[in-house]
């Protein structure tokens, strides 16, 4: 039947497919055979999801396009085009064609052409279907596709599940889809590096477009522009402007080859689909698909150890789909006791908070959501508040809403009962929610804890990209509920109905990745990981972060002054050095004086026309000249004024007078804690300023601060994991380290050492560990690069277990795709086997893991122990710096502490670990952290 009126095309962007996937899922490989085929997994999930939408739609007519290859007819009319992009990953190489096979596989028409894009031949079908009548649906998030947009064509966002129109189009580009070319052929494409006109973006283009109408009535009335540098921009660039037109602008007259009747909607042939399935080992997938088909699954070959979906696979939920429009807004207290009574026949609840501010220690709660199984879930409104103030700029609640007091004490039981587990993402911030409200949330489940602990390396935590990546879900954007930048809502001011919808679906959301997580946290051999290091830290860092530290206003204060002369004096001296007066701040300015005038070596130009002057360029050439240093050193006061000194009297809370960090347990890939809002892990310590900073940190009347400090963790690490015997002893003799090393590489006495000598070996020590390069010590060293390369040298030739290691280290990730700590953390490496610039950066990274890791590992263990061992003692653990535990205790009892917690650090690798040499721990004791640091 010929394609017409009341037919359905469906364009589905296969390349796009195949990218999400790639980027979105972790590494697979075929057991079989090692071959990857995680996009492939991702790939036919995606289009298995599809051909169900299709149906569902009333498609009748369905295609996938692909692009053909790197070059186009593009490249002919604009040499530069997608120069930039990187090359294609050496993994994702051999999973193109086999994509093309699972098209075909499921029975769906799949096209490419060479010298067009695959936009191009979707531009020509959707064309060719709406001139016979029909309408078109785009699958695709590509913004270049949005110029077809209009009467009949429509674009379906896989990645949001969004549909795109008009209006869409419009809040994108700030023009209808008929301009969108004119918009793009300003504002160019950094990533198709599409030229454009220089300092016009998208919002100034449309806002030109708007005003004149078209591309070619504004080049032609460019003159007429006002402001100087957008009528140059314009003037000077029209035959650019016009190139990025071809450039950008679509073909729709593509020689196809092919007619839309060859694209009409067939049922997949059962045998064609299990026999590819089966070919690439999908087992679940075959399950699933032979499910829907009513044909069995072939059976795999026993004992290949064969990958299935759960965290490779993007999962077909099982159970009610996920429908926001479902959930339950209680008002009443028989509605919550429902589903508090099924939270306990069950024995577990997803629970989540909506607040007014990310600041758990400020926020007021707002509603409570609640989730007992998917699909089933609910949101208690507490606190929404009317969008509009009365005459004495009073707000009141909304109608409708339960009592915030009565509700909690509902829930407190169940919140606080052993036998019913508590499920959350990110369940700190809402603990200390209820903490702060007398509900102590306990046990606890936290899926963005269980994903770190099996995917650290390979994709962040949060919700939304675990809903997308493992349940093929996009979650309601809060964006969509309060706004973005300073038209932002707080949550209170929410509309209930669309808050139940968010809430509700985020606790449900939860509870599904929670049933999809929990058996796979054993398959991927991390429980032990979650279940000592990851899971048990959460009750102690929201202790940590309730309890805050106490930081003297007045002291910053007198900083701040100092610091602001400080830099004073050195700009003097920069303008000395320079000759002239210029603005320090200024990196054009500065770059005109290092490159022009001084004619220092190494500049480069970047897009902007002003030179680079970054701290690895400065540091660089500081071993030139005297002046790079100098501004390296007022950059550094500039970042610790506006940083710390002023930036820290803001977070000082107001009802507590201490500052509040918060830690991010997920926040590094090697275990390492991350301090945010402020963060004061980056206060630096090898400078003066940097260590004067912590004078602001103090105790209150009758108590002191003690500080307990690893001593030189991670090359002890190295010298256990790398098997030093020369390492090993001088630790266990007690031996000063950096002396030591020193003195096997400079063949100097240990009694003849100075103190140039044992920096040097130092910053080398330190340095391996991060598998620094002679560029890199010599930057920190500021000596000639030649010289700091030989340093490394003759440390490797004196140490070559070192070595030994590292390649062992490397291979390892190579083959596996992961490193691991000495306690089972799995850090994966996906870029250890990429080509290019990158492929050093991961190499050392991965060397490095396991040394950071294992040291972050231990300091977990002994901040998990440390309540217990200081239970009884009038103290509280504050921070956490690295490898640093900072506490506050009543003076009296300050040794008492120092003397548990030591004893607790010391063996906190124990009995898991039997590490080769003593970890020594370094306390000390003050009225603030500079004094007991």
């Amino acid at each position: 039947m010929a394609f017409g009126k009341g037919h359905h095309l469906h364009l589905i962007d296969g390349s796009a497919f195949i990218f999400r996937a790639y980027h979105a899922l972790p590494p697979l490989t075929r057991k079989s055979d090692g071959l990857p085929v995680g996009a492939v997994a991702g790939f036919c999930n995606l289009l298995w999801g599809e051909l169900t939408a299709a149906r569902a739609q009333a498609a009748t007519h369905i295609a996938v396009i692909f692009d053909a290859g790197s070059k186009t007819f593009r490249n002919e009319i604009y040499d530069q085009y997608k120069a930039n992009r990187p090359p294609l990953p050496e993994d994702l190489r051999p999973q193109f064609p086999l994509t093309r096979d699972a098209t075909r596989a499921f029975n769906v028409a799949c096209l490419e052409i060479d010298g067009f894009e695959a936009d191009d031949i979707i531009a020509t079908f959707a064309r060719q279907a709406k001139e016979a009548g029909g309408t078109v649906t785009i699958f695709s998030s590509d913004k270049d596709l949005m110029q077809l947009i209009g009467d009949g064509v429509d674009m379906h966002d896989p990645m949001k599940n969004k549909r795109l129109g008009r209006e869409e189009v419009l809040e994108k580009f700030g023009v209808g889809p008929e301009r969108v070319v004119d918009v793009q052929s300003l504002a160019g494409d950094s990533v198709d590096n599409v030229p454009g006109a220089p300092g016009i973006g998208l919002k100034t283009a449309a806002l030109l477009i708007n005003e004149y109408g078209d591309l070619d009535t504004l080049l032609a009335r460019a003159g007429e522009i006002k402001q100087p540098k957008r009528r140059e921009a314009l003037v000077d660039n029209a035959d650019l402007i016009r190139i990025s037109r071809d450039l950008v602008r679509l073909r729709d007259d593509v020689p196809v080859g092919v007619t839309l009747e060859s694209f009409e909607l067939q049922p997949p042939q059962g045998e064609a689909v299990m026999a590819f399935l089966k070919q690439m080992e999908f087992a679940t997938l075959m399950k699933r698909v032979g499910e829907k088909l009513g044909v069995a699954a072939p059976a795999l070959e026993a004992g290949k150890g064969y990958e299935v979906a759960g965290a490779h696979e993007v999962a077909e939920v099982t159970q009610a789909p996920i429908d926001p429009g479902s959930y339950v807004c209680v008002r009443d207290m028989a509605t919550l006791q429902g589903f508090i009574d099924q939270a306990r026949q069950r024995g577990w609840l997803a629970v989540d908070t909506e607040t007014t501010s990310l600041d758990e220690m400020r926020a007021e709660i707002v509603g409570i959501s609640l989730a007992v199984e998917p699909g089933v879930a609910a949101y208690v409104p507490l606190l929404h508040r009317t969008g509009t103030d009365d005459l004495l700029g009073q707000v009141t609640l909304v109608p409708g809403q339960m009592d915030r007091d009565a509700v909690l004490a509902a829930l407190k039981p169940v919140l606080e009962d052993p036998s019913v587990l508590k499920i959350g993402q990110n369940m700190k911030y809402d603990a200390k929610i209820f903490a702060r409200l007398g509900v102590q949330v306990a046990p606890i489940d936290d899926t963005m804890l269980m994903s770190y602990a099996m995917h650290a390396g390979l994709h962040n935590h949060g919700m939304d990209e675990l809903s997308q990546t493992y349940l093929g879900h996009t979650p309601i954007p809060i964006k969509e509920l309060i706004g973005s930048g300073k038209s932002a809502v707080t949550f209170d001011r929410v509309d209930i109905d669309k808050a139940t919808r968010y809430a509700a679906e985020d606790a449900d959301v939860t509870l599904r990745l929670w049933q999809m997580f929990k058996p796979k946290l054993h398959q991927a051999k991390v429980t032990t990981v979650y279940e000592t290091l990851e899971r048990p830290l959460v009750p102690v860092l929201a202790e940590m972060e309730m309890a805050g530290i106490e930081v003297d206003r007045q002291v910053l204060s007198r900083m701040s002054g100092a610091f602001a002369q400080k830099m004073a004096q050195l700009e003097e001296e920069i303008q000395t050095l320079a000759g002239e007066k210029f603005n320090v701040g200024s990196p054009k300015q500065l770059g005109e004086i290092l490159f022009d005038k001084m004619s220092l070596p190494g500049g480069e130009k970047g897009k902007n026309g002003a030179y680079s002057t970054g701290a690895d360029i400065l540091e660089d050439l500081a071993t030139e000249h005297e002046l790079p240093g100098r501004v390296l050193d007022w950059r550094q006061l500039s970042k610790l004024k506006s940083t710390y000194t002023d930036a820290l009297q803001d977070h000082i809370n107001p009802e507590t007078g201490r500052v509040h960090t918060s830690y991010s347990i997920s926040g590094a890939v090697t275990g390492r804690l991350a301090s945010t809002d402020p963060n004061l892990q980056n206060i630096p310590v090898r400078s003066e300023e940097g260590r004067r900073i912590r004078e602001a940190f103090v105790a209150p009347k009758g108590k002191v601060l003690v500080s307990l400090d690893y001593s030189q963790i991670e090359l002890r690490i190295l010298a256990h994991v790398a098997d030093i015997p020369a390492l090993q002893q001088s630790f266990r003799d007690g031996i000063d380290i950096h002396a030591m090393t020193a003195s096997e590489m400079f063949n100097v006495p240990l009694s003849e050492m100075t103190s140039d000598i044992r920096r040097k070996a130092k910053a080398i020590n330190f340095g391996v560990i991060y598998g620094i390069s002679g560029f890199g010590l010599a930057r920190n060293l500021r000596i000639p690069r030649g010289e700091a390369q030989g340093f490394i040298d003759r440390y490797f030739e004196r140490f070559p277990g070192i070595k030994e290691y590292m390649a062992a280290t490397v291979k390892f990730a190579q083959e596996r795709g992961y490193v691991q700590t000495l306690f089972g953390r799995k850090i994966h490496t996906p870029e250890i086997n990429a080509r290019g610039p990158g492929a050093g950066f991961a190499k050392r990274a991965a060397i490095n893991a396991p040394i950071q890791g294992t040291a972050a590992d231990i300091i977990r263990r002994a901040m998990i122990r440390m309540p217990q061992a200081i239970a009884g003692l009038p103290a509280k653990m504050l921070l956490q710096v690295h490898d640093e535990l900072l506490f506050e205790v009543e003076e009296a009892a300050a040794d008492t502490l120092i003397s548990r917690a030591k004893e607790v650090m010391e063996g906190a690798a124990h009995p898991a670990v039997a590490i080769k040499v003593p970890l020594v721990v370094e306390a000390g004791k003050g009225a603030n952290w500079a004094e007991a640091h």
